[in-house]
């Protein structure tokens, strides 16, 4: 008897989905390719969750791949002994050899975020129904894989921002039941908090500012606690980039308050960007209190049970880079080395953007312990497409302490003359 495919089962949890309710979404997604409507049913999807289908046949594969924004093996797809050579791990590991149809899958979904056919209207009449939801997820789910990769580009925050627009005009404009209503505002939320976060890590403040007042407002309106608590803690980052630390802190007090945080992974989260807080008002012991009980609550949480997709994120390397940048501001260098060790050896290979941040801070926890060239070699490691947002501010200081520190090191006029290049 084949084993159930537990991957997809998990995925399929976490987006809320029912058999009929994925099989529809697929055949959106390949007739948004192919121009015809796909014919996968509740049977197939059924083949699919309990082992019997190993590996699907192509337009299923890519369709799949559309929907929850991650490659068929990360869904738990085997390929076959002829397929495996070809066919790549994940989706950060694509190459510009991959086949025809895989690009037009991934395509379509990004130009639909720009078109403004897609924008303006629902493609039918009637009723919003479940698999508008369904498709609206499963784009958040690539705006979240967008901003893992690139970090906060403005065409990130523009995409993010097409699909919160296209998810309140189908609240507005067409009947749906009250439990749809509420999930097309969390999307339309969960867009806009994306759109904020790429705006807070582009240095684009007052963009940002503008989107966190519509956020909070989505995110209450969808009663969704989940949403609320990822709002309150894009709030919090900010405050923090606008130097109001107390403001952040508060942030932070109202995402413990939301039910979301009675989950020991989300109380482990806030607990430890409340601890990057009190490092930016100095207080070493508070700091340090609070990644003690972000350790513990992590250690708690059931990393198996459903969580939405947005949550992904959070996990052990994720805390330690939290630590890294707690640890950065307090001029606790050694601490600081350490956390970024385990935040490298622990990062996935599609968290580019935090790979590049985390490099970062290590250069400069070097560089606090007097070690020039080590840190200057680090820094070099960050290649220049990540090289923007809060890696490359976090560069633009690392040169000026570079220049303090160690003036006449070799290993200084490495870094500018290769700088100026």
């Amino acid at each position: 008897m084949a084993a159930s495919n537990q991957q997809l089962t998990k995925r399929m949890r976490e987006v809320g989905l029912t058999q009929e309710e994925l099989a529809e979404a697929m055949n959106r997604a390949i007739e948004q390719v192919t121009g015809k409507p796909g014919t996968v049913s509740a049977r197939t999807i059924h083949n699919l969750t309990s082992g019997k289908t190993r590996w699907p046949q192509a337009k299923q594969r890519m369709a799949l791949e559309a929907v929850f924004g991650c490659s068929a093996m990360e869904l738990g797809f085997v390929p076959h002994a002829r397929s495996a050579v070809d066919y790549p791990m994940s989706r950060a590991q694509q190459t510009k050899e991959e086949p025809v149809l895989r690009r037009s899958f991934l395509t379509a979904t990004s130009i639909a975020a720009l078109s403004p056919a897609a924008l303006g209207a629902a493609s039918s009449s009637g009723r919003v129904g479940q698999s508008d939801v369904n498709m609206l997820a499963a784009q958040f789910a690539l705006i979240i894989a967008d901003d893992n990769k690139s970090g906060g580009t403005h065409q990130v925050e523009q995409d993010a921002i097409g699909w919160a627009q296209r998810a309140l005009h189908l609240q507005k404009t067409r009947p749906a039941s009250q439990r749809v209503r509420g999930r097309l505002y969390g999307l339309a939320a969960a867009f806009t908090g994306s759109a904020l976060w790429a705006a807070i890590d582009g240095g684009r403040l007052d963009q940002a500012l503008r989107h966190l007042n519509e956020a909070v407002a989505l995110a209450g309106l969808s009663g969704d606690a989940s949403m609320q608590f990822r709002v309150w803690g894009h709030a919090g980052a900010l405050y923090r980039h606008m130097g109001q630390y107390t403001s952040a802190l508060a942030a932070d007090e109202a995402a413990k308050r939301t039910r979301a945080a009675r989950d020991p992974l989300y109380a482990s989260l806030v607990h430890a960007r409340t601890a990057v807080h009190h490092a930016d008002l100095h207080d070493r012991q508070a700091t340090l209190r609070c990644l003690g009980l972000a350790e513990t609550a992590l250690s708690r949480a059931d990393t198996e049970a459903p969580r939405p997709a947005w949550l992904s994120f959070y996990d052990s390397a994720e805390l330690h880079l939290l630590a890294l940048t707690a640890t950065t501001t307090l001029g606790l260098w050694e601490e600081a080395e350490a956390h970024a060790h385990h935040t490298l050896a622990r990062l996935r290979p599609d968290m580019k953007r935090n790979r590049a941040l985390t490099l970062a801070y290590l250069a400069h926890a070097q560089l606090g312990q007097r070690e020039p060239e080590l840190a200057v070699a680090t820094a070099h490691k960050i290649p220049d497409a990540a090289r923007h947002g809060r890696t490359a501010r976090l560069l633009n200081t690392f040169g000026h302490r570079l220049h303090t520190l160690a003036p006449h090191a070799p290993a200084t006029r490495e870094w500018f003359e290769k700088e100026l290049l």
